[in-house]
């Protein structure tokens, strides 16, 4: 069981996921909060069948699945509807995360979540990584990753903590202004930091 964990955040298109693969090459277990969230609505799952009961099998694709798309849409749209969403999906996320984190056997883990800061999650972790980058570019980058528009992009980045509100409860920043090469030797030491923390705790 991971005894030490570290709780990884950052805005949209700001490269967590990147960031989380070259921990994961050092055998570090990743817990992704995104990952968990697609599990939870996974088809049979309560969670489904109470979207599917308040908004009928049109949010559904043809292999029964969760059509993520149509429902981001219905909930961009509808503030009732997105707190209604939250209410159910955030437990059921939470105690998966707290559970997984509990189970894992690696020397620390990461705790991937990109609304630590809004949630409040970032309180139980043991320490804070915040990936960081200006907001220029973490637009372009959105922009490329999603093909979506600047105005859903925006909406995400309002509905976000801030970059100033991120960096004031970050124990470390990664800096991702740069390209992908710059990302290793940060993540090294960030990495052989944790294994000397874990060792303490």
């Amino acid at each position: 069981m991971s005894d030490f964990v570290v709780g990884i955040s950052g805005g949209i298109g700001s490269g967590k996921t990147t960031v989380t693969d070259l921990f994961a090459g050092y055998g570090i277990e990743v817990i992704d909060a995104d990952v968990i969230a697609r599990q939870v609505v996974e088809p049979g799952t309560p969670a489904l069948k109470a979207i599917v009961a308040k908004l009928s099998e049109s949010v559904l694709n043809d292999a029964g699945t969760l059509d993520r798309a149509k429902l981001r849409t219905l909930v961009f749209k509808d503030l009732a509807l997105k707190d209604w969403l939250n209410q159910l999906l955030h437990p059921a996320i939470r105690e998966q995360m707290l559970l997984q984190t509990q189970q894992a056997q690696s020397p620390y883990c990461l705790l991937s979540v990109p609304l630590l800061v809004e949630g409040g999650l970032y309180q139980e972790v043991n320490r804070v990584a915040i990936v960081d980058l200006d907001e220029q570019t973490q637009m372009q980058r959105a922009l490329q990753r999603d093909k979506t528009n600047q105005q859903q992009i925006r909406a995400i980045m309002a509905a976000q903590a801030t970059r100033a509100e991120r960096l004031a409860v970050a124990d470390d920043v990664i800096d991702n202004s740069g390209t992908p090469a710059d990302l290793a030797p940060q993540v090294k030491q960030l990495h052989l930091n944790y294994l000397r923390l874990a060792n303490r705790s």
